[in-house]
Parts: structure tokens; C-alpha cells; sequence
């Protein structure tokens, strides 16, 4: 099928967040976003059966790029197999808006674009924007508040879109490309700080499938990118680069996580794979 420019854009860079983020991060859910959107009336997950029918269709691998000067095309491998934007569609848009910004000019801008904050400088008196961070299970109440200046803020959480079962659980909208299921890593927020709103619409995403240590590992992988991540018991952990930016409402404990030695992990794992190769 032919496309835009835009959107191959669009397409071709979610395919290279799935590879950074070892496929946590996949556009190809479409599938499974359908078969769960249809269970909110009922409040029952589908059943363990049409999700394992299902998950064969979930692989970025089957997005099919051509590209010609005069015409750029896009396919899917597998019958039934469908894209869903909603993890870089929202970060995309705030990136082009910025781009508008400063293409006439403007060295101060704050935009929200549902969710996804993203700023060019600093306000006009020359401080910094504060963001809010919403807190996971108070309604209408901020657990936090990060400062920034020419950077973009993107949370992924278990409250924005969700129902809660018959069985009593939550049941929200962001799904594991492995299990077919809600995540279920431990994270119940997740916000990323980077220069790109597109970058930390894709990032949010996978943290909050990978949870705290593989996060971690992700955050230490990709420079000039900075998270705080919630997990269930309501423990704060951040990011060294947000020590001096960000602040927890009172009470809230705050972690700092250690990218050092994630870092040290990382390259000894990689050791050994040469030495065992």
C-alpha cells in the first residue's frame, strides 16, 4: 500500500524503537488492541484461546518497507495482522508541532498533546516548565512534579485506560507483545524525559512492559533519556539526571536508580557473549 512520507516516517522509526527495545515495543498489537477493546462491556478478558490465536499476528518482523523516488510502500506479511499507533502517534504529532514552533521563530512553547507535554526553552521569565505527574491511584492528585526546558515528558500508566473485571482485577490497556495480556511487570507508571517526544512515547511504553531492572537497562542503553518509574507498593525510583528536577508530593519515597552499575552489568554480560562465541 502506498503512504506519505509522514507516515513512513512514523512507521520506519516504530520498527527501530522495537529492535532497540527488544520487541516490548511493537506496533503490529493492533490485533490484540481490537480483541480487548471488545471486552469492556463484558469485563471479562478474552479467552486464554483466541489470545494464543492471536499472538502469531504480533511481530514488527512482518512490516514490509519499499521505498522508490517517486513512491513509498508498506505491507504486512500475514492475513489479519494490523498496526496501532497509539505508543508514537501522540509523541510524533507533539515533535511536528515543535518543529512548527521554531520554524517561525518561537524560543518559548509548552504544548499538551493529550498527554504527551513537550517544550521548546524555558518559560518567557526564564525558568523552567513544571510537569505534573500524576499519581497512579489518587484521582485528581499529582504524586510529583518534574522541571524542564526544550525536553518532552510522556507517562504510560494502569489508570489512564482501563476496567476492572468481575474477578476484581485491572485490566488496562497496555498489553505485552509476548503474553498477549495486560503487563503485568511490577510498574504501575511510567515517564520518560527526553529530547524527543516520539523517543519517550515509544520508551514509556516499553519501560512499563520491561519493568524496573530491564527499564533500567533500556534507560542506560539510550543517552540523553531520563525516567521516573512507580511501582505497585508506590516507591518512586528515578533516574540520576532528574536528582535536581524532580519533586515527590510529601511522604512519597524517592529512589535513585543506579545507572552505573546497570551500565557495568551490561558490559559484562556482553564480555561473556564474545568470550562464549
Amino acid at each position: 500500500m502506498g503512504v506519505s512520507s509522514e507516515t513512513y516516517e512514523v512507521l520506519t522509526s516504530a520498527v527501530g524503537f522495537s529492535e532497540q527495545l527488544e520487541g516490548l515495543f511493537d506496533i503490529t498489537v493492533g490485533p490484540l488492541i481490537d480483541l480487548w477493546d471488545g471486552c469492556k462491556v463484558s469485563r471479562k478478558p478474552p479467552p486464554r484461546a483466541i489470545i494464543q490465536s492471536v499472538l502469531p499476528l504480533i511481530n514488527y518482523r512482518d512490516i514490509i518497507f519499499a521505498f522508490a523516488p517517486d513512491r513509498k510502500t508498506v505491507a504486512l506479511k500475514k492475513t489479519g495482522q494490523s498496526i496501532d499507533l497509539g505508543g508514537v502517534g501522540k509523541g510524533y504529532a507533539a515533535d511536528r508541532i515543535l518543529a512548527v514552533f521554531a520554524a517561525f521563530g518561537i524560543k518559548s512553547a509548552f504544548t499538551n498533546f493529550g498527554g504527551n507535554v513537550a517544550a521548546i526553552g524555558t518559560k518567557p521569565d526564564g525558568s523552567n516548565w513544571r510537569v505534573g505527574i500524576r499519581h497512579p491511584r489518587q484521582e485528581d492528585a499529582l504524586i510529583g512534579a518534574v522541571s524542564i526546558a526544550s525536553k518532552s515528558v510522556v507517562t504510560s500508566g494502569d489508570y489512564q485506560r482501563y476496567f476492572m473485571g468481575s474477578d476484581g482485577r485491572r485490566y488496562h490497556h497496555i498489553l505485552n507483545p509476548a503474553t498477549g495480556y495486560p503487563s503485568e511487570s511490577g510498574l504501575i507508571s511510567a515517564t520518560v524525559v527526553a529530547g524527543s517526544s516520539m523517543v519517550a512515547d515509544a520508551l514509556s511504553t516499553a519501560l512499563f512492559v520491561a519493568g524496573l531492572h530491564q527499564g533500567a537497562s533500556f534507560l542506560a542503553a539510550i543517552p540523553g533519556t531520563e525516567a521516573i518509574l512507580i511501582t505497585q507498593d508506590l516507591q518512586i525510583h528515578i533516574t540520576p539526571g532528574l536528582t535536581d528536577s524532580f519533586v515527590a508530593q510529601k511522604g512519597i519515597n524517592v529512589n535513585i536508580i543506579n545507572r552505573n552499575a546497570v551500565e557495568q552489568k551490561s558490559r559484562k554480560a556482553g564480555n561473556a557473549e564474545e568470550r562464549s562465541g
